[in-house]
């Protein structure tokens, strides 16, 4: 390990960490978790109350009971997140964190008028649009201004400073541009004047209040609110056991269980580097001790944190996003999910029993694991809310934020079954404020966006964009998805998950979509892209917060977490090339047919990846794996017979190889 890394990989016991290690950790590696401690009482009550009331308004607007039109809703939401923001938020590294600014007092009196404003001048607002009297454009910069100064707070500076380049070029143009110098080649528009821009962004939905904000303040606000709820009442000790019990004897089995787990959690929380820190503190250890390096530990971690996001029934918060986008129903797009979610994780757990094998591994002794049923006896009706949620958005004919709303009830109550999950109506008023608190992070970034997404619909720019990125490619589709696939990586590397979906799909998507490939398996592509942003080096948040625990090295680990989850890098070339994988008018025969073949698939990856099967493989095997994998991602019927016989032929020879070489062994 280099110098560099040492200095910023803090050393941990072989222990679990304690809270306080985890929250160093965090903030280390995660921006959006440096929030301030409030030193005095009464700040710290202000702070709780206020949180209350923003996580009740959203209960009350999920449950129908006051339902204030569309840009009044928005606006009330910017409003509280911005005020929340710049209450926990320091503006400086050297800003004090116990006591709030007198700076910052100016900054949530401006967040605070902005929906004021809206609320008692609605109506004329509306019959202004697109020709904003004065008022309207101080305003809109107001909200302009304060929306980019917490983004900078909370997300760091990439995202405003690429909201401001997006300002710039819409002001470009010398017809009725602000900066009257125009834009060359492609990129050209006529350029619009201040005024126009802020009525965009302020008084329509397709600026700041625009889908990304509709989103976060109804779906994604529910979400972690339930979220909240399963965490306060012990559902986080339910997965460990839960995957504990049917994964811990098992050769691998600690690496097993730091999967299962991290992707249960990562599913119903949403934030990868969360997830690796609340998992990772005490499944890290134990792979360790079992012989896994340090490095293959923390990436084990990581990719089972950053999976999540990618696994129904909750996937984070991008997936509604998406849904809203295209106009589908939240549970047709969890049903198309499903398969490339599954492939995923069985990659992950083929090369984790490959390399226990390779290493000669066993579980964990059983009189050292939870027995099932007492598992199921103390935690078992957590899974109830699960259960009832899958039913809400199934079954049940509600709508997604009905749905929502009728869990974080019914998980409430289901937890007062047993005294260990029970919630006191402390815990419940904590689950409250920490809902608020969770959501300023997501719902800041999707205001931000707002400002990127409204300078390209105001200028075209993301039509202009497709039209490049289709000659780069040279109108070939898999180099146009390879351009696109570097897009969305180099933008996730600086910018939270979400975001990076947003102006992915917002740019890149619709080059896709011209090359014929449906609108979903687009948005899939970069949804898949923008989440292994945080695996991947030079920044790769989710890898390098494992390494932080793990006490390895950060690009080592970033490395391996690639490594490890190749398949889904592979995965969504497959579901491009082959959309049944999504379910998209899929039969059911066809359906198992391409969830059967495409795991053969990522069986083949893994076995060349980690070069082992029953015994090391050879180099010339280890090609034909990948060629047998190749030919899987067609749909072809030929491709996939051919594909299923190089498996049976490698997976034979390698039978063959291991009993010739176990006398050799005796």
């Amino acid at each position: 390990m280099s110098e560099k890394e040492k200095n910023i990989v803090p050393s941990t016991a072989e222990a679990e960490m304690s809270e306080e290690e985890k929250q160093k950790l965090l903030e280390q590696f995660d921006k959006e978790s440096k929030t301030r401690k409030f030193g005095s009482p009464v700040l710290k009550k202000a702070y709780r109350v206020f949180a209350i009331i923003v996580t009740l308004y959203h209960l009350v607007f999920a449950s129908g009971l006051y339902m204030p039109e569309t840009l009044k809703h928005r606006s009330i939401h910017v409003g509280m997140i911005l005020i929340l923001a710049f209450m926990l938020y320091p503006a400086t590294k050297k800003a004090s964190r116990k006591v709030i600014a007198w700076y910052d007092y100016v900054f949530i009196a401006l967040s605070a008028a902005v929906p004021i404003y809206m609320c008692v001048d609605y109506v004329n607002i509306i019959n202004r649009a697109g020709k904003p009297d004065m008022m309207d454009v101080v305003i809109g910069t107001l909200l302009t201004l304060v929306v980019l100064e917490a983004t900078r707070r909370v997300c760091g500076m990439a995202l405003p400073i690429i909201s401001i380049i997006f300002m710039i070029y819409s002001l470009m143009g010398t017809k009725q541009g602000l900066i009257p110098i125009d834009v060359p080649g492609i990129f050209l528009h006529r350029g619009y004047t201040w005024q126009k821009l802020m009525s965009h962004f302020f008084s329509n939905t397709e600026g700041i209040y625009g889908s990304s904000v509709n989103v976060a303040s109804t779906y994604i606000f529910l979400f972690i609110a339930f979220g909240e709820v399963m965490n306060k009442c012990g559902m986080g000790q339910f997965f460990n056991d839960f995957a504990n019990a049917i994964a811990g004897g098992t050769k691998g089995g600690p690496a097993k269980v730091a999967v299962v787990a991290s992707g249960l959690l990562g599913m119903i929380n949403g934030a990868a580097v969360a997830v690796v820190v609340t998992t990772g503190s005490f499944t890290i250890p134990l792979m360790k001790k079992s012989g896994y390096d340090d490095e293959f530990a923390g990436a084990v971690v990581a990719t089972g944190s950053v999976g999540g996001q990618l696994m129904p029934p909750v996937m984070g918060a991008a997936a509604f996003i998406m849904a809203d986008t295209l106009g589908m129903k939240y549970n047709e797009l969890l049903l198309s999910a499903i398969i490339p979610a599954v492939i995923y994780y069985m990659g992950i757990l083929f090369q984790i029993q490959m390399r226990a094998e390779k290493m000669g591994m066993q579980g964990t002794p059983k009189d050292q694991l939870p027995k099932m049923s007492q598992v199921m006896k103390e935690y078992g009706h957590l899974a109830l809310p699960i259960i009832f949620l899958v039913y809400m958005l199934f079954f049940s004919g509600k709508t997604v934020i009905m749905a929502a709303f009728y869990t974080i009830v019914f998980t409430i109550i289901v937890a007062q079954c047993r005294k260990n999950t029970r919630m006191t109506f402390q815990d419940i008023l904590d689950a409250m404020v920490a809902s608020a608190k969770s959501t300023v992070s997501v719902a800041i970034a999707c205001a931000c966006v707002g400002i990127i997404v409204g300078s390209c619909s105001i200028t075209g720019f993301a039509l202009n964009m497709a039209n490049t990125i289709i000659s780069i490619g040279g109108k070939s589709l898999m180099f146009t998805l390879v351009f696109t696939m570097i897009t969305c990586m180099i933008l996730g590397m600086g910018l939270p998950s979400i975001p990076s979906y947003i102006i992915t799909s917002t740019i890149a998507a619709p080059a896709l979509v011209q090359l014929g490939i449906p609108a979903l398996v687009a948005h899939m592509f970069c949804f898949y892209f923008a989440m292994f942003a945080n695996l991947t080096p030079p920044v790769a948040l989710a890898a390098f917060a494992a390494a932080g625990i793990a006490g390895g090295s950060p690009m080592k680990t970033g490395w391996a977490s690639v490594k490890l989850a190749l398949a889904g890098f592979i995965l969504p070339y497959m579901f491009v090339y082959n959309t049944d994988l999504l379910l998209l008018d899929t039969p059911l025969a066809k359906a198992i047919q391409v969830a059967v073949t495409a795991a053969v698939g990522v069986f083949l990856i893994s076995t060349a990846v980690e070069g082992f099967l029953f015994t090391k493989v050879n180099i010339v095997l280890r090609i034909a794996s990948l060629i047998g994998a190749y030919l899987l991602i067609d749909s072809g019927l030929v491709t996939d017979i051919a594909g299923i016989v190089i498996c049976a032929v490698v997976f034979v020879f390698q039978k063959a190889a291991a009993k010739k070489s176990a006398p050799a062994a005796a």
